[in-house]
């Protein structure tokens, strides 16, 4: 399924409905079904990878990033600080399923980080201190394969005449996304010499796990700045007094976010009644917060899980079943 709004935001599909509906995609994108089909698989993948920890890092919030068809897309056609969120965690799950495909020897089209595209390392740039000689070697990761998969599909351009604020602020924060990847790459090695004595390293890149990519646009996500159209239609200027001007990794929005505590169609929210929350907590998951001052009621609930496991030769794990008992607060 695409969202009418986001064209190159493939949030919720499998890669059959997408490139069924090519005469609705941009260029690229159409391109992309008909030459490079196993990557339209991977970008899917990565967009549910992207939803999946958006679920993750906004799971104690009143909007938790459910993906409820309707209620997602409406979400999506505001530029709110959650829409930016989105954005930015598929675009980056895109570039990091893609990059990792290649990794991985599934994608005929790239493979590990060519060696001889890189400069070879500084004497003053080892990783070791202590000396050892090292080189570049081993099966890097090949992110700029995986960012330009990710800018091809995600910044597909829309219509002409519609580069409006709306796309300015989407096309920003797919970026931020998969610099949140491509700027963190962490260089890893192997030792090698005579009883491990490491007079020789091999090193590669690696790219972040993608649980420190989320790690990292949630603070971006908290920290996001609102901006609004300059005059030219092309620029973004930030809101308030002597507000710096977002860098390339921050996350930018135009609109207030709705206080999602309601119900409401319009606005996507699915309110937040029966939520469960932490009647002990003072932050966010607390149950003032996140129940929006109705209350809570506790409830006990009992519920079945494996205990008491053995493993037994050879291959089996038998389990018992025991009974749980377990307090929730549950918002009024």
């Amino acid at each position: 399924v695409l969202f009418s709004r986001a064209v190159g935001s493939p949030l919720v599909m499998d890669p059959n409905s997408i490139c069924r509906k090519t005469k609705r995609l941009a260029g690229k994108q159409a391109e992309l079904c008909q030459t490079e089909p196993e990557i339209v698989s991977e970008v899917v993948k990565g967009a549910k990878l992207g939803v999946r920890e958006c679920q993750f890092q906004l799971r104690f919030r009143r909007w938790n990033c459910t993906s409820h068809n309707k209620y997602f897309g409406k979400v999506l056609q505001q530029d709110i600080r959650e829409t930016a969120f989105v954005y930015a965690i598929t675009s980056a799950g895109v570039t990091h399923t893609v990059t990792q495909a290649c990794s991985m020897g599934e994608l005929l089209q790239c493979g590990c980080e060519a060696k001889r595209s890189r400069a070879p390392p500084l004497p003053t740039a080892r990783p070791g201190t202590d000396g050892s000689k090292w080189e570049w070697g081993g099966c890097g990761d090949d992110v700029e394969f995986g960012y330009e998969k990710s800018k091809q599909f995600m910044d597909a351009k829309r219509k002409k005449g519609k580069s409006d604020i709306r796309t300015l602020i989407d096309l920003h924060n797919n970026e931020a996304g998969r610099l949140a990847v491509k700027n963190y790459m962490r260089t890893e090695c192997k030792c090698h010499g005579l009883s491990g004595s490491c007079t020789l390293r091999t090193c590669w890149k690696k790219m972040p796990h993608f649980r420190e990519v989320g790690d990292r646009l949630l603070e971006r996500f908290n920290g996001a700045s609102q901006v609004m159209g300059g005059n030219d239609g092309k620029t973004l200027i930030p809101v308030g007094q002597n507000i710096k001007p977002p860098d390339k990794q921050d996350l930018i929005y135009s609109a207030e976010s709705p206080d999602f505590c309601l119900p409401n169609r319009k606005t996507g929210s699915l309110g937040t009644r029966g939520r469960m929350c932490n009647s002990t907590a003072m932050d966010i998951s607390g149950c003032d917060l996140l129940c929006c001052d109705r209350g809570y009621r506790d409830e006990t609930v009992v519920f079945e899980e494996n205990c008491l496991c053995r493993f037994h030769w050879c291959c089996v794990v038998q389990c018992k079943q025991c009974s749980v008992r377990k307090e929730l607060s549950l918002c009024l």
